[in-house]
């Protein structure tokens, strides 16, 4: 057991896949959290911090099938790469990312000692099992 998760190589490759879903994600959820922050409205936290969720999971699929078509996919091939490969890993990157949030803020605020923590637990949440992915099934979403 100890063997299948010692693979350096795939630990590297799977933490540049979560890079590359990081910021596709990141771009949408905090993009969305920002825009309310700055305007006035009478949403609920709740709801926003579900739009942000969503908006980070289109970023995130769009982001990554611009990534996969400049590898050589064609579209259709790249849109359902970017969306059954690492949607998992995605839904787990936006729910990590907003409970951090939620938790230290009471939701939907950005602060400049917030994203970054929001961005490491993201970035972790998933790690581990796009790693599985790429070291039993040899998949990436790259």
């Amino acid at each position: 057991m100890t063997a299948f998760w010692s693979n350096k190589s795939n630990w590297i490759n799977s933490a540049q896949n979560t890079k590359w879903c990081l910021l596709g994600c990141a771009f949408g959820d905090f993009g969305t959290i920002a825009f309310f922050q700055f305007i006035d409205h009478d949403l609920s936290t709740l709801t926003i911090m579900l739009l942000a969720t969503f908006n980070g999971l289109l970023s995130s699929v769009l982001f990554e099938t611009v990534i996969l078509l400049r590898s050589g996919f064609k579209i259709e091939r790249a849109f359902k790469t970017a969306l059954g490969m690492s949607f998992i890993s995605m839904l787990a990157m936006e729910i990590a990312m907003n409970t951090t949030d939620y938790l230290l803020t009471g939701g939907a605020i950005l602060n400049w000692w917030v994203v970054p923590l929001a961005l490491v637990v993201g970035f972790l949440t998933p790690w581990p099992y796009n790693y599985w992915r790429l070291q039993r099934h040899g998949i990436s979403c790259h």
